[in-house]
């Protein structure tokens, strides 16, 4: 018989966790990386709110990358804007952090460090969101999700673009019928540490994917200097598109093909729709979307790299992911 999750936080720690006014108890969390405006908007988003959803951000590890300029020159002063204004105990490690708290952001900017971030998150049984992009590699993807499951901890990435009115609805709307592709678009700046898409096109990707689900058999890629298109092919023969944007007029979209009609995805919701479902994982333990359809979407972006250097041949993902999960877990290269 398959045992019974049982959400650590509420066991542990419930005893030591303040009420609220309405007498519920109020999980405390705490954020890993202060060096992207997202700490900011997320913390004020959820202690605005505490009495009424039970969640409050109470402590925060600065982190930070001296080799990444965004995040670098942002540090200091996220970090000070959360103590004095936000009232964040700010702590000296993750190990220290992990002793105040029922659950764990993790929203450095650079998503290198975050697979060793994740670790003592895991090892301590917390709850884990990881903000994007969620590692710098696809065999770190691989690797969190490894430990997160080994260890029976809750663990989930997502951008907020995934809940974007019309798209986050998609595949479950009888109104427009089956998706049948999609194409979707937004900015795509790069940063010289992660794969290219990774920094700014994984939020359109994941729009790509909230819309199209997972299946995509294979990517191929078009680069120019100020834009990108890559098409994905599903394995039931569906074509999805990402369009990424570094010149020009820019934002968020997603024009939808479907059995009954041709839709386009609304306007971009904001953080909140986001912080909602933050919330609703810290309360319930239960993840909103699985790891395997995160894992593909690093891989449709890994992908694109790949078929950028061998000049826009289609690549397999598939293969792309065999390879990732032998680099995170090469143990695994002698079950033949």
């Amino acid at each position: 018989m398959k045992k019974k999750f049982v959400f650590p936080v509420l066991l542990a720690l419930l005893a030591a966790t303040p009420c609220s006014a309405q007498g519920q108890k109020i999980l405390r969390l705490g954020m890993i990386g202060l060096d992207t405006s997202h700490v900011i908007a997320f913390t004020e988003a959820i202690n605005a709110k505490t009495n009424e959803h039970g969640c409050k951000v109470v402590a925060g590890y600065p982190g930070g990358s001296p080799d990444v300029a965004s995040s670098a020159n942002r540090v200091e002063g996220f970090t000070q804007q959360l103590r004095e204004k936000y009232g964040l105990e700010i702590v000296d490690s993750i190990e220290q952090l992990c002793g105040k708290v029922d659950g764990v952001l993790l929203e450095s900017v650079d998503g290198r460090p975050h697979l060793k971030q994740a670790g003592p998150v895991i090892k301590a049984g917390l709850p884990l969101f990881i903000d994007k992009p969620m590692a710098g590699s696809l065999a770190d993807v691989i690797e969190i999700f490894r430990l997160a499951k080994q260890a029976n901890v809750p663990c989930w990435s997502s951008s907020s673009l995934r809940y974007t009115p019309g798209a986050v609805d998609a595949r479950s709307n009888a109104d427009t019928g089956a998706v049948l592709g999609c194409d979707a678009y937004g900015p795509c700046s790069l940063e010289a540490h992660h794969p290219d898409l990774y920094w700014y096109g994984v939020h359109g990707v994941e729009m790509l994917f909230t819309v199209m689900g997972p299946g995509c058999k294979s990517v191929s890629r078009t680069q120019a200097k100020d834009f990108e298109l890559v098409t994905g092919v599903w394995k039931d023969g569906r074509i999805g598109t990402f369009r990424g944007i570094r010149r020009g007029k820019s934002g968020y979209g997603a024009t939808i093909f479907c059995e009954k009609q041709i839709v386009m995805a609304g306007e971009y919701p904001g953080y909140g729709p986001l912080v909602d479902e933050i919330i609703k994982f810290f309360k319930t333990g239960k993840i909103p979307v699985p790891a395997e359809e995160t894992i593909e979407i690093f891989a449709f972006m890994s992908a694109a790299d790949e078929s950028k250097a061998s000049g826009g041949m289609p690549v397999s993902i598939q293969e792309l992911m065999e390879k990732a999960r032998l680099k995170a877990d090469p143990k695994k290269d002698n079950e033949k």
